[in-house]
């Protein structure tokens, strides 16, 4: 079989028609989005944020954060999505797991970094349904979305 300009054909080998099969059709590039997340730590609680109804993967639990825009660095964007989100600002540290997980339609490669919000912060839920501080015992009471689920896991050695 050969792939032309996106038309399948079928070639003879040895006499005998090959037809396209789902084993040797050529995929289209699935597009990466990268994004970034923050691991806020307080008294042996984490802050996690809930997805709105109307977002992509509504209403999901995620650590914040977001995506990253063009010409921004990782922790411009995280600094910006933490404010945006939950009108706090943002120290961010360093980095401390990365996962790349596929879906359907595109690849999300999630960096997960360690930051630091103000005790005295008051946060809002700006862009975001909710918030919570949780205990790591307390993650699998929250349906997380499968990237930030697979980042847990790393980092709980579970993955």
């Amino acid at each position: 079989m050969a792939f032309v300009r996106g038309i399948f054909t079928t070639v003879a080998i040895g006499g005998a028609l090959m037809y396209p099969s789902a084993a040797n059709v050529t995929e289209e590039p699935r597009k990466t989005i990268r994004v970034v997340a923050a691991v806020v730590e307080r008294d042996g609680r984490y802050l996690i944020t809930q997805r709105r109804a109307n977002a992509v993967l509504p209403e999901l639990w995620e650590f914040p954060g977001g995506r990253v825009e063009t010409r921004e660095t990782d922790a411009e964007a995280l600094a910006r999505e933490l404010d945006e989100r939950l009108g706090v600002t943002a120290r961010v540290g360093e980095l401390i797991s990365f996962v790349s997980h596929p879906y359907e339609k595109y690849t999300v490669d999630l960096y997960l970094y360690q930051c630091r919000i103000d005790e005295e912060a008051t946060l809002a839920c700006q862009a975001v349904k909710d918030y919570r501080w949780v205990t790591s015992d307390e993650f699998d009471r929250y349906p997380f979305t499968p990237a930030d689920e697979a980042s847990m896991n790393e980092l709980l050695g579970e993955g």
